[in-house]
Protein backbone atom coordinates (compact mmCIF):
# COMPACT_ATOMS: atom_id res chain seq x y z
CA UNK A 1 0.00 0.00 0.00
CA UNK A 2 0.81 3.41 -0.20
CA UNK A 3 3.05 5.16 2.47
CA UNK A 4 1.04 8.37 4.25
CA UNK A 5 1.00 11.66 1.92
CA UNK A 6 1.75 14.36 4.46
CA UNK A 7 -1.26 16.91 4.04
CA UNK A 8 -1.13 19.99 4.84
CA UNK A 9 -4.31 21.65 6.31
CA UNK A 10 -4.25 24.52 3.43
CA UNK A 11 -5.25 22.44 0.03
CA UNK A 12 -2.69 24.51 -1.91
CA UNK A 13 0.44 23.20 0.07
CA UNK A 14 -0.78 19.72 0.04
CA UNK A 15 0.54 16.99 -1.85
CA UNK A 16 -2.06 16.36 -4.49
CA UNK A 17 0.40 14.02 -7.01
CA UNK A 18 0.99 11.71 -3.83
CA UNK A 19 -2.89 11.57 -2.73
CA UNK A 20 -3.69 11.02 -6.67
CA UNK A 21 -1.26 7.89 -6.28
CA UNK A 22 -2.82 7.07 -2.78
CA UNK A 23 -5.98 7.45 -4.34
CA UNK A 24 -5.84 5.08 -7.21
CA UNK A 25 -4.53 2.51 -5.58
CA UNK A 26 -6.82 2.12 -2.94
CA UNK A 27 -10.13 2.61 -5.33
CA UNK A 28 -8.46 -0.18 -7.79
CA UNK A 29 -8.28 -2.57 -5.16
CA UNK A 30 -11.55 -1.73 -3.59
CA UNK A 31 -13.25 -2.47 -7.48
CA UNK A 32 -11.31 -5.63 -7.60
CA UNK A 33 -13.46 -6.96 -5.07
CA UNK A 34 -16.75 -8.82 -6.74
CA UNK A 35 -19.12 -7.27 -4.78
CA UNK A 36 -21.89 -7.62 -6.60
CA UNK A 37 -25.34 -8.04 -4.76
CA UNK A 38 -27.00 -10.37 -5.04
CA UNK A 39 -25.84 -12.37 -3.97
CA UNK A 40 -24.01 -9.39 -1.75
CA UNK A 41 -20.53 -9.82 -0.58
CA UNK A 42 -18.93 -6.87 1.00
CA UNK A 43 -16.60 -8.38 3.66
CA UNK A 44 -14.01 -8.21 1.85
CA UNK A 45 -14.18 -4.31 0.83
CA UNK A 46 -14.78 -3.51 4.11
CA UNK A 47 -12.45 -5.55 5.73
CA UNK A 48 -10.09 -3.80 3.56
CA UNK A 49 -11.08 -0.07 4.25
CA UNK A 50 -11.16 -1.11 8.07
CA UNK A 51 -7.19 -2.43 7.50
CA UNK A 52 -6.50 1.27 5.66
CA UNK A 53 -8.26 3.61 8.16
CA UNK A 54 -6.90 1.64 11.77
CA UNK A 55 -3.10 1.56 10.59
CA UNK A 56 -3.80 5.44 10.43
CA UNK A 57 -5.34 5.23 14.14
CA UNK A 58 -8.90 5.88 12.55
CA UNK A 59 -10.87 4.04 14.93
CA UNK A 60 -13.75 1.52 13.56
CA UNK A 61 -16.83 -0.68 13.80
CA UNK A 62 -18.45 -3.23 11.85
CA UNK A 63 -21.38 -4.13 11.96
CA UNK A 64 -23.49 -7.31 10.86
CA UNK A 65 -26.82 -8.96 10.19
CA UNK A 66 -26.20 -11.65 7.77
CA UNK A 67 -22.79 -12.98 6.89
CA UNK A 68 -20.23 -11.47 4.96
CA UNK A 69 -22.76 -8.43 5.17
CA UNK A 70 -20.92 -6.23 6.72
CA UNK A 71 -21.28 -2.12 7.25
CA UNK A 72 -18.17 -0.23 8.30
CA UNK A 73 -18.21 2.90 10.91
CA UNK A 74 -15.06 5.06 11.40
CA UNK A 75 -15.44 8.29 13.43
CA UNK A 76 -13.03 11.20 13.64
CA UNK A 77 -13.70 12.69 17.36
CA UNK A 78 -14.17 16.58 16.96
CA UNK A 79 -14.64 18.99 19.36
CA UNK A 80 -18.35 19.10 20.13
CA UNK A 81 -18.89 22.17 19.72
CA UNK A 82 -21.02 20.90 16.68
CA UNK A 83 -22.87 17.92 15.41
CA UNK A 84 -21.38 15.13 13.24
CA UNK A 85 -21.10 15.21 9.26
CA UNK A 86 -21.75 11.67 8.12
CA UNK A 87 -19.96 10.54 4.77
CA UNK A 88 -21.84 7.34 3.34
CA UNK A 89 -20.89 5.08 0.54
CA UNK A 90 -22.01 1.66 -0.20
CA UNK A 91 -19.33 -1.29 -1.35
CA UNK A 92 -21.99 -3.27 -2.85
CA UNK A 93 -22.43 -3.03 -6.62
CA UNK A 94 -25.27 -4.39 -9.25
CA UNK A 95 -23.97 -7.60 -10.44
CA UNK A 96 -22.84 -8.05 -14.18
CA UNK A 97 -22.89 -9.68 -17.10
CA UNK A 98 -18.92 -10.73 -17.95
CA UNK A 99 -19.50 -11.58 -21.29
CA UNK A 100 -20.39 -8.17 -22.32
CA UNK A 101 -17.41 -6.09 -21.34
CA UNK A 102 -14.40 -5.14 -23.36
CA UNK A 103 -12.28 -5.12 -20.21
CA UNK A 104 -12.96 -7.87 -17.13
CA UNK A 105 -15.94 -6.00 -14.96
CA UNK A 106 -13.43 -6.36 -11.76
CA UNK A 107 -10.41 -5.71 -13.10
CA UNK A 108 -10.09 -1.87 -12.35
CA UNK A 109 -8.02 -1.55 -15.99
CA UNK A 110 -6.83 1.72 -17.10
CA UNK A 111 -7.29 2.73 -20.31
CA UNK A 112 -6.84 6.10 -22.34
CA UNK A 113 -7.27 8.22 -19.15
CA UNK A 114 -10.46 6.15 -17.75
CA UNK A 115 -10.61 3.32 -15.30
CA UNK A 116 -13.28 0.64 -16.31
CA UNK A 117 -15.14 -1.37 -13.87
CA UNK A 118 -18.18 -2.18 -11.69
CA UNK A 119 -18.95 0.27 -9.40
CA UNK A 120 -16.79 2.84 -10.59
CA UNK A 121 -19.39 5.55 -10.48
CA UNK A 122 -22.08 3.44 -8.54
CA UNK A 123 -20.69 4.13 -5.55
CA UNK A 124 -16.88 3.02 -5.40
CA UNK A 125 -16.18 6.75 -6.33
CA UNK A 126 -18.20 8.14 -2.74
CA UNK A 127 -16.24 5.05 -0.70
CA UNK A 128 -12.71 6.21 -2.27
CA UNK A 129 -13.52 9.99 -2.10
CA UNK A 130 -15.03 9.58 2.12
CA UNK A 131 -11.65 6.75 2.77
CA UNK A 132 -9.27 9.23 1.35
CA UNK A 133 -11.29 12.45 3.17
CA UNK A 134 -10.76 11.37 6.62
CA UNK A 135 -7.62 10.30 5.95
CA UNK A 136 -6.31 13.35 5.11
CA UNK A 137 -8.21 15.25 7.96
CA UNK A 138 -6.13 12.93 10.23
CA UNK A 139 -2.83 13.40 8.91
CA UNK A 140 -3.44 17.00 8.33
CA UNK A 141 -3.93 17.25 12.11
CA UNK A 142 -6.63 19.93 11.77
CA UNK A 143 -9.33 20.65 14.74
CA UNK A 144 -12.59 19.75 14.26
CA UNK A 145 -15.72 21.40 15.71
CA UNK A 146 -18.08 17.83 14.62
CA UNK A 147 -17.33 14.47 14.43
CA UNK A 148 -16.74 13.05 10.75
CA UNK A 149 -18.44 9.69 10.44
CA UNK A 150 -17.49 7.21 7.28
CA UNK A 151 -20.36 4.71 6.91
CA UNK A 152 -19.42 2.17 4.49
CA UNK A 153 -22.67 0.22 3.90
CA UNK A 154 -23.79 -2.98 2.47
CA UNK A 155 -27.11 -3.88 0.50
CA UNK A 156 -27.77 -0.94 -1.08
CA UNK A 157 -28.85 -2.80 -4.18
CA UNK A 158 -32.00 -3.65 -3.32
CA UNK A 159 -31.04 -5.51 -0.05
CA UNK A 160 -31.12 -2.51 2.32
CA UNK A 161 -32.10 -4.87 5.07
CA UNK A 162 -28.94 -5.75 5.74
CA UNK A 163 -27.41 -2.31 5.51
CA UNK A 164 -29.76 1.15 6.30
CA UNK A 165 -32.41 -0.17 7.73
CA UNK A 166 -30.00 -2.54 9.47
CA UNK A 167 -27.66 0.65 10.56
CA UNK A 168 -31.18 2.89 11.40
CA UNK A 169 -33.11 0.67 13.63
CA UNK A 170 -30.53 -1.01 15.51
CA UNK A 171 -26.96 1.35 15.44
CA UNK A 172 -28.30 4.55 14.29
CA UNK A 173 -26.33 6.19 17.00
CA UNK A 174 -23.27 5.31 15.62
CA UNK A 175 -24.09 7.09 12.56
CA UNK A 176 -26.27 9.99 14.10
CA UNK A 177 -25.47 13.19 12.63
CA UNK A 178 -26.92 16.36 11.32
CA UNK A 179 -25.98 16.61 8.07
CA UNK A 180 -25.11 13.22 5.46
CA UNK A 181 -23.20 13.34 2.36
CA UNK A 182 -23.46 10.43 -0.09
CA UNK A 183 -24.23 9.63 -3.33
CA UNK A 184 -27.28 10.98 -6.21
CA UNK A 185 -25.09 14.19 -7.50
CA UNK A 186 -23.24 14.33 -9.99
CA UNK A 187 -21.42 16.92 -12.37
CA UNK A 188 -22.26 16.76 -16.41
CA UNK A 189 -19.58 17.57 -18.92
CA UNK A 190 -20.78 18.04 -22.70
CA UNK A 191 -17.27 17.85 -24.92
CA UNK A 192 -15.12 17.72 -21.88
CA UNK A 193 -16.89 21.24 -20.87
CA UNK A 194 -18.72 21.59 -16.89
CA UNK A 195 -22.54 22.38 -17.54
CA UNK A 196 -23.39 22.44 -13.95
CA UNK A 197 -23.09 20.87 -10.47
CA UNK A 198 -26.48 19.02 -9.32
CA UNK A 199 -27.22 18.20 -5.88
CA UNK A 200 -29.78 15.74 -4.82
CA UNK A 201 -31.71 17.25 -1.87
CA UNK A 202 -34.40 15.37 -2.47
CA UNK A 203 -35.68 11.76 -4.71
CA UNK A 204 -39.09 9.91 -5.56
CA UNK A 205 -40.45 7.01 -3.54
CA UNK A 206 -40.75 3.93 -5.61
CA UNK A 207 -43.28 1.58 -5.54
CA UNK A 208 -44.98 -1.65 -7.53
CA UNK A 209 -48.45 -1.69 -8.79
CA UNK A 210 -49.67 -5.28 -10.43
CA UNK A 211 -52.36 -5.49 -13.11
CA UNK A 212 -54.06 -8.83 -12.92
CA UNK A 213 -56.90 -9.32 -15.97
CA UNK A 214 -59.00 -11.82 -15.72
CA UNK A 215 -61.11 -13.12 -18.78
CA UNK A 216 -62.44 -16.78 -20.18
CA UNK A 217 -60.41 -19.11 -21.35
CA UNK A 218 -60.96 -20.45 -24.69
CA UNK A 219 -59.84 -22.01 -28.04
CA UNK A 220 -57.39 -19.93 -29.83
CA UNK A 221 -58.97 -20.08 -33.12
CA UNK A 222 -61.78 -18.25 -31.86
CA UNK A 223 -61.01 -14.34 -30.76
CA UNK A 224 -62.87 -13.22 -27.40
CA UNK A 225 -62.77 -9.77 -26.52
CA UNK A 226 -62.70 -10.87 -22.93
CA UNK A 227 -58.70 -12.35 -23.93
CA UNK A 228 -57.31 -11.54 -20.44
CA UNK A 229 -54.44 -9.91 -22.88
CA UNK A 230 -56.19 -7.98 -24.64
CA UNK A 231 -57.93 -6.83 -21.32
CA UNK A 232 -54.19 -5.94 -19.95
CA UNK A 233 -53.29 -4.63 -22.84
CA UNK A 234 -55.81 -2.03 -23.04
CA UNK A 235 -55.13 -0.59 -19.35
CA UNK A 236 -51.62 -1.09 -19.67
CA UNK A 237 -51.79 1.27 -22.47
CA UNK A 238 -54.21 4.01 -20.56
CA UNK A 239 -51.91 3.75 -17.50
CA UNK A 240 -48.65 4.50 -19.46
CA UNK A 241 -50.29 7.46 -21.21
CA UNK A 242 -52.29 8.79 -18.36
CA UNK A 243 -50.58 12.06 -17.70
CA UNK A 244 -50.78 12.53 -13.21
CA UNK A 245 -50.85 16.18 -12.30
CA UNK A 246 -47.16 18.15 -12.16
CA UNK A 247 -46.22 18.71 -8.75
CA UNK A 248 -43.22 20.82 -7.34
CA UNK A 249 -41.35 21.25 -4.33
CA UNK A 250 -38.46 23.63 -3.41
CA UNK A 251 -35.71 21.35 -4.90
CA UNK A 252 -37.47 21.07 -8.73
CA UNK A 253 -38.82 24.99 -8.23
CA UNK A 254 -34.83 26.09 -8.26
CA UNK A 255 -33.36 23.52 -10.16
CA UNK A 256 -35.93 24.83 -12.95
CA UNK A 257 -34.99 28.26 -11.66
CA UNK A 258 -31.61 28.20 -12.07
CA UNK A 259 -31.43 25.85 -15.70
CA UNK A 260 -33.20 28.58 -16.79
CA UNK A 261 -30.65 31.07 -16.14
CA UNK A 262 -27.83 29.50 -17.32
CA UNK A 263 -29.90 28.09 -20.72
CA UNK A 264 -30.33 28.66 -23.94
CA UNK A 265 -33.45 30.76 -25.24
CA UNK A 266 -35.67 28.18 -26.18
CA UNK A 267 -35.13 25.87 -23.54
CA UNK A 268 -35.04 28.81 -20.71
CA UNK A 269 -38.04 29.56 -21.58
CA UNK A 270 -39.65 25.62 -20.93
CA UNK A 271 -37.88 25.36 -17.72
CA UNK A 272 -39.77 28.31 -16.78
CA UNK A 273 -43.08 27.67 -18.43
CA UNK A 274 -42.55 24.44 -15.78
CA UNK A 275 -42.94 26.57 -12.95
CA UNK A 276 -44.97 29.23 -14.34
CA UNK A 277 -49.03 29.65 -13.47
CA UNK A 278 -49.77 28.75 -17.17
CA UNK A 279 -50.94 25.24 -16.72
CA UNK A 280 -51.23 25.04 -20.74
CA UNK A 281 -47.64 25.99 -20.90
CA UNK A 282 -46.26 24.08 -18.31
CA UNK A 283 -47.71 20.73 -19.87
CA UNK A 284 -46.82 21.62 -23.02
CA UNK A 285 -42.64 21.72 -21.71
CA UNK A 286 -43.47 18.70 -19.69
CA UNK A 287 -44.41 16.57 -22.97
CA UNK A 288 -41.70 18.01 -24.64
CA UNK A 289 -38.99 16.71 -22.31
CA UNK A 290 -41.49 13.58 -22.19
CA UNK A 291 -39.83 12.83 -25.47
CA UNK A 292 -36.63 15.06 -25.07
CA UNK A 293 -35.31 14.68 -21.91
CA UNK A 294 -37.76 12.48 -20.12
CA UNK A 295 -35.43 12.32 -16.59
CA UNK A 296 -36.76 15.74 -15.99
CA UNK A 297 -40.24 14.83 -17.06
CA UNK A 298 -40.36 12.10 -13.88
CA UNK A 299 -39.05 14.99 -11.75
CA UNK A 300 -42.68 16.80 -11.78
CA UNK A 301 -44.90 14.26 -11.76
CA UNK A 302 -45.60 10.33 -10.30
CA UNK A 303 -44.56 8.01 -13.00
CA UNK A 304 -45.21 4.41 -14.50
CA UNK A 305 -43.55 2.07 -16.51
CA UNK A 306 -44.80 -1.13 -17.28
CA UNK A 307 -41.95 -3.17 -16.97
CA UNK A 308 -42.94 -7.13 -16.99
CA UNK A 309 -45.92 -8.98 -18.56
CA UNK A 310 -46.92 -12.65 -18.31
CA UNK A 311 -49.99 -14.30 -19.80
CA UNK A 312 -50.61 -17.52 -21.61
CA UNK A 313 -48.57 -20.51 -22.02
CA UNK A 314 -49.63 -22.13 -24.94
CA UNK A 315 -50.13 -20.95 -29.15
CA UNK A 316 -53.55 -21.94 -29.00
CA UNK A 317 -55.10 -21.21 -25.44
CA UNK A 318 -56.92 -17.91 -24.44
CA UNK A 319 -55.49 -17.38 -20.87
CA UNK A 320 -57.84 -16.51 -18.40
CA UNK A 321 -55.31 -14.60 -17.06
CA UNK A 322 -52.79 -12.01 -17.59
CA UNK A 323 -50.70 -9.98 -15.34
CA UNK A 324 -48.53 -6.72 -16.15
CA UNK A 325 -45.87 -5.46 -13.16
CA UNK A 326 -45.82 -1.48 -12.73
CA UNK A 327 -42.78 0.68 -11.72
CA UNK A 328 -44.52 3.34 -9.73
CA UNK A 329 -42.40 6.33 -8.83
CA UNK A 330 -44.35 8.67 -6.24
CA UNK A 331 -43.57 11.85 -5.62
CA UNK A 332 -42.45 12.77 -2.10
CA UNK A 333 -45.69 13.31 0.83
CA UNK A 334 -48.01 11.61 -2.63
CA UNK A 335 -50.98 9.50 -0.69
CA UNK A 336 -49.80 6.02 -1.95
CA UNK A 337 -53.73 4.91 -1.27
CA UNK A 338 -55.28 8.08 -3.36
CA UNK A 339 -53.17 7.18 -5.74
CA UNK A 340 -53.54 3.32 -6.43
CA UNK A 341 -57.35 4.72 -6.45
CA UNK A 342 -56.58 7.01 -9.04
CA UNK A 343 -55.22 3.89 -11.41
CA UNK A 344 -58.01 2.15 -11.15
CA UNK A 345 -59.91 4.71 -12.12
CA UNK A 346 -57.70 5.16 -15.16
CA UNK A 347 -58.14 1.39 -16.32
CA UNK A 348 -61.77 1.47 -15.90
CA UNK A 349 -62.41 -2.20 -16.01
CA UNK A 350 -63.90 -4.60 -13.40
CA UNK A 351 -61.97 -7.64 -15.29
CA UNK A 352 -59.07 -5.95 -13.88
CA UNK A 353 -57.47 -5.74 -10.44
CA UNK A 354 -55.01 -3.07 -9.26
CA UNK A 355 -53.06 -4.02 -6.22
CA UNK A 356 -49.46 -2.92 -4.26
CA UNK A 357 -46.90 -5.28 -4.93
CA UNK A 358 -44.08 -5.87 -2.64
CA UNK A 359 -40.60 -3.96 -2.93
CA UNK A 360 -37.73 -2.25 -1.25
CA UNK A 361 -39.99 1.04 -0.59
CA UNK A 362 -38.34 4.36 0.76
CA UNK A 363 -39.52 6.17 3.72
CA UNK A 364 -41.10 9.33 2.20
CA UNK A 365 -39.09 12.33 3.27
CA UNK A 366 -39.18 16.35 2.85
CA UNK A 367 -36.89 17.96 0.45
CA UNK A 368 -33.59 18.93 2.19
CA UNK A 369 -32.90 22.64 3.44
CA UNK A 370 -31.64 24.54 0.71
CA UNK A 371 -30.42 27.65 2.80
CA UNK A 372 -28.57 24.85 5.14
CA UNK A 373 -24.69 25.82 6.10
CA UNK A 374 -24.10 22.58 3.80
CA UNK A 375 -25.86 23.37 0.83
CA UNK A 376 -23.62 26.97 0.97
CA UNK A 377 -20.27 25.12 1.67
CA UNK A 378 -21.27 23.07 -1.42
CA UNK A 379 -22.43 25.91 -3.81
CA UNK A 380 -18.79 27.37 -2.52
CA UNK A 381 -16.55 24.67 -3.38
CA UNK A 382 -18.57 23.74 -7.06
CA UNK A 383 -17.32 27.01 -7.80
CA UNK A 384 -13.89 27.07 -6.76
CA UNK A 385 -12.81 23.49 -7.57
CA UNK A 386 -15.25 23.47 -10.96
CA UNK A 387 -16.53 26.74 -11.86
CA UNK A 388 -20.24 25.40 -11.75
CA UNK A 389 -23.65 26.27 -10.97
CA UNK A 390 -25.58 24.41 -8.22
CA UNK A 391 -28.81 23.05 -9.01
CA UNK A 392 -30.57 21.00 -6.30
CA UNK A 393 -32.21 18.05 -7.71
CA UNK A 394 -34.95 15.48 -7.22
CA UNK A 395 -34.01 11.91 -7.82
CA UNK A 396 -36.45 9.81 -10.32
CA UNK A 397 -34.38 6.51 -8.39
CA UNK A 398 -33.98 5.64 -4.80
CA UNK A 399 -30.76 5.94 -2.38
CA UNK A 400 -30.68 5.02 1.03
CA UNK A 401 -30.54 8.34 2.22
CA UNK A 402 -34.33 8.58 2.51
CA UNK A 403 -34.25 6.58 5.66
CA UNK A 404 -32.00 9.23 7.25
CA UNK A 405 -34.04 12.12 6.04
CA UNK A 406 -36.83 10.27 7.77
CA UNK A 407 -34.92 10.12 10.98
CA UNK A 408 -34.44 13.98 10.84
CA UNK A 409 -30.62 14.41 9.09
CA UNK A 410 -30.24 16.60 6.37
CA UNK A 411 -28.70 14.70 3.66
CA UNK A 412 -27.41 15.72 -0.18
CA UNK A 413 -25.95 14.07 -2.95
CA UNK A 414 -23.29 14.50 -4.30
CA UNK A 415 -20.45 13.13 -6.95
CA UNK A 416 -17.73 13.47 -9.84
CA UNK A 417 -18.39 14.72 -13.31
CA UNK A 418 -18.86 12.34 -16.12
CA UNK A 419 -19.69 12.95 -19.85
CA UNK A 420 -23.13 13.12 -20.97
CA UNK A 421 -21.96 11.41 -23.76
CA UNK A 422 -21.32 8.54 -22.20
CA UNK A 423 -24.85 7.08 -21.20
CA UNK A 424 -25.87 7.11 -24.77
CA UNK A 425 -22.37 4.82 -25.38
CA UNK A 426 -23.03 2.53 -22.26
CA UNK A 427 -20.54 3.60 -20.14
CA UNK A 428 -22.77 4.51 -17.45
CA UNK A 429 -23.76 3.54 -14.06
CA UNK A 430 -25.26 -0.30 -13.76
CA UNK A 431 -23.97 -0.60 -17.52
CA UNK A 432 -21.76 -2.93 -19.72
CA UNK A 433 -18.85 -0.65 -19.53
CA UNK A 434 -19.07 1.32 -16.95
CA UNK A 435 -15.97 3.68 -16.09
CA UNK A 436 -15.12 7.14 -14.96
CA UNK A 437 -12.23 9.42 -15.98
CA UNK A 438 -9.18 9.41 -13.82
CA UNK A 439 -9.02 12.86 -13.80
CA UNK A 440 -12.31 13.44 -12.24
CA UNK A 441 -12.10 11.14 -9.54
CA UNK A 442 -8.89 13.32 -8.76
CA UNK A 443 -11.19 16.11 -8.94
CA UNK A 444 -13.94 14.84 -6.84
CA UNK A 445 -11.49 13.81 -4.18
CA UNK A 446 -10.32 16.88 -3.78
CA UNK A 447 -13.63 18.56 -3.76
CA UNK A 448 -14.84 16.26 -1.10
CA UNK A 449 -12.12 16.70 1.22
CA UNK A 450 -12.23 20.80 0.89
CA UNK A 451 -16.02 20.17 1.60
CA UNK A 452 -16.09 18.14 4.45
CA UNK A 453 -13.09 20.38 5.94
CA UNK A 454 -15.17 23.86 5.34
CA UNK A 455 -17.78 22.04 7.41
CA UNK A 456 -15.82 20.49 9.97
CA UNK A 457 -13.09 22.45 11.16
CA UNK A 458 -12.88 24.25 13.78
CA UNK A 459 -13.42 28.40 13.42
CA UNK A 460 -10.50 30.19 14.53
Amino acid sequence: MAGSAVIAQSPGTADWPSIERETLEHFQAVLRMDTSDPPGNERAAAEYLKQVLEREGIPTQTFVLEPNRLNLVARLKGSGAKRPLLLMGHTDTVNVDPAKWTFPPFSATRDGGYVYGRGTVDDKDNVTAALMTLLMLKRSGVALDRDVIFLAEAGEEGTTRVGIQFMVQQHFAEIEAEYCLAEGGSVPRTGGRVRYASVQTAEKIPHGIQLTATGTAAHGSVPLQTNSILKLTQAVVAVSTWKPPIQLNDTTRTYFTRMAAISSPADAARYRAVIGSDLNAAQAAVDYFAKNDPRLASTVRASISPNIIQGGYRINVIPSEAKASLDVRLISGQDPEAFLNEVRTVVNDPAIRAEWIPRDVRPATPSARLDSEVFKVLESAFARVYDATVLPTMSTGATDMSYLRAKGMQCYGVGPAFDEEDGPKGYGAHSDQERILESELHRFVRFHYEVVRDLAERKK
